[in-house]
């Protein structure tokens, strides 16, 4: 503001001056002075010319920098004005905003770089007038569906009419769906659609998301296997080594001319330890077998709180002793059609796993009670143990993993696989020191 004024009082000045040096030569002229005169006149000249050029930089100046600034080019160098104080808060004022452009520029180099390196096919529309333009197309998009980044909606209707007609239909607005495209002229693939739409700043965009299910399946597929086979390995392992060393252990033992007492039962120890590790890699193959050739259920009409009854009447004996409560809410009749011998081996299960959820827990209680809702009915079996830990909520379902020694680890594998072949899954909630357990089952 101070410099502002500052530019003004020189501004004025000059005027004064040039109006004062009139004056003096209008004076000159009528003493008849008329060299003098001219000479007044010439130094007027002068001064106004310099005025001229000083209003001409100075506006010329403001002009290109706010031209710069309006125009996003900071492509401009004023370093030859900066020592002018005059164009200090301009020049500061332009530098403030070519930091912040340059910021932006970065993150918009770093947000598409990230886009581009996603495995989902992504496109960005941005309206304008009625019409929509392509904001933006990451590299996924385009090449897995050999589509050039085209700038224009109506020339990707030509690449891929079988996406646009389905977002056209539903007039651009929020989407989730499935759909089938063909990729590079093979044959369909089925891709997961999601769309939503979004005002920022009064400009109006719309985000297309595109994931392929086969793709989806196949990663979730690959990362099933090696969790399995990490696994399989360990049990493997864990017993395969300390048979071979006591294997070794006998041939040494075998070798000798003779063998004493203490040799002789060094021999029966390690026929022992052999005979239990290789009862645990019976058990642990049975179970694998278990899962894998699960029967398909053999559904009857059966009552739910019979089903209940017959698993508290297996599970009793070892609640009483221990102490457990156990409340059963489920008050109405209802008939289920399931696979009796499957679903009460769930329901045992999971009566199995509070159980020793409860060794420790000072309030001993299993809460078992059902929901029906139109063509669904919800069991949940809860108890008041510890709950699961946060560190290995997502893995309680994958096969062979337990956090109990004696454990084999397939109980809610297999309690899973049964509840889907049913039609139905299998979900687990830690709330307020409680855990339950929710099975969802569909009613034909």
């Amino acid at each position: 503001m101070l410099r502002s004024l500052q530019t003004y009082k020189l501004l004025f000045l000059r005027l004064i001056i040039i109006v004062a040096a009139i004056e003096v030569s209008i004076f000159f002229f009528k003493k008849e002075l008329l060299f003098t005169g001219v000479f007044g006149l010439f130094i007027v000249f002068l001064l106004i010319r310099e005025m001229y050029f000083y209003v001409r930089n100075f506006v010329l100046i403001y002009n290109k920098t706010i031209a710069s600034i309006l125009q996003n080019d900071f492509s401009s160098d004023f370093s030859k004005h900066k020592l002018n104080d005059n164009y200090t808060d301009l020049f500061r004022l332009y530098s403030s905003l070519k930091a912040k452009e340059n910021e932006q520029i970065s993150k918009d180099i770093i947000y598409r770089s990230i886009l581009n390196n996603i495995e989902t096919g992504i496109i960005i529309l941005q309206k304008q007038d009625n019409d929509w333009n392509i904001f933006l197309m990451n590299n996924y998009f385009s090449t897995h569906f050999n589509v050039p980044k085209v700038s224009k909606w109506k020339y990707l209707k030509n690449q891929l009419p079988a996406l646009c007609e389905i977002i056209e239909q539903d007039n651009f607005q929020e989407i989730k769906t499935s759909i089938e495209i063909s990729v590079n002229g093979q044959s369909n693939q089925t891709f997961v659609l999601q769309a939503s739409r979004t005002e920022i700043f009064e400009l109006d965009y719309f985000i297309v998301l595109l994931d392929s299910i086969q793709n989806v399946v196949e990663k979730k597929e690959k990362e099933a296997w090696v969790n399995l086979m990490k696994v399989i390995s360990h049990e493997l392992l864990n017993s395969i080594t300390p048979i071979r060393s006591i294997c070794q252990n006998l041939q040494d033992l075998v070798e000798q001319d003779s063998m004493s007492d203490e040799d002789l039962e060094d021999v029966k120890n390690s026929v022992s330890t052999m005979l239990r590790r290789s009862d645990h890699l019976q058990k642990f193959v049975e179970g694998y077998r278990k899962l894998a050739m699960l029967p398909s259920p053999k559904k009857e009409k059966i009552e739910l709180q019979h089903l209940i009854d017959n698993c508290l009447q297996v599970m009793n004996p070892l609640f009483k002793e221990k102490n457990i409560e156990v409340v059963n809410h489920i008050t109405f009749k209802r008939f289920i059609n399931v696979d009796s011998q499957q679903i009460e081996q769930v329901l045992i299960n999971l009566l199995t796993n509070s159980f020793y959820a409860l060794k420790d827990a000072s309030q001993k209680q299993i809460i078992i009670s059902a929901e029906a809702k139109e063509n669904r009915i919800f069991i949940k079996i809860t108890d008041t143990g510890n709950g699961i830990e946060k560190e290995i909520e997502n893995k309680i379902f994958l096969p062979f993993f337990t956090t109990r020694q004696e454990g084999a680890g397939i109980g809610l594998t297999l309690s899973k696989n049964i509840i889907e072949a049913h039609g139905g899954y299998i979900s687990h909630n830690n709330e307020e020191s409680k855990t339950t357990f929710e099975i969802c089952l569909v009613e034909d």
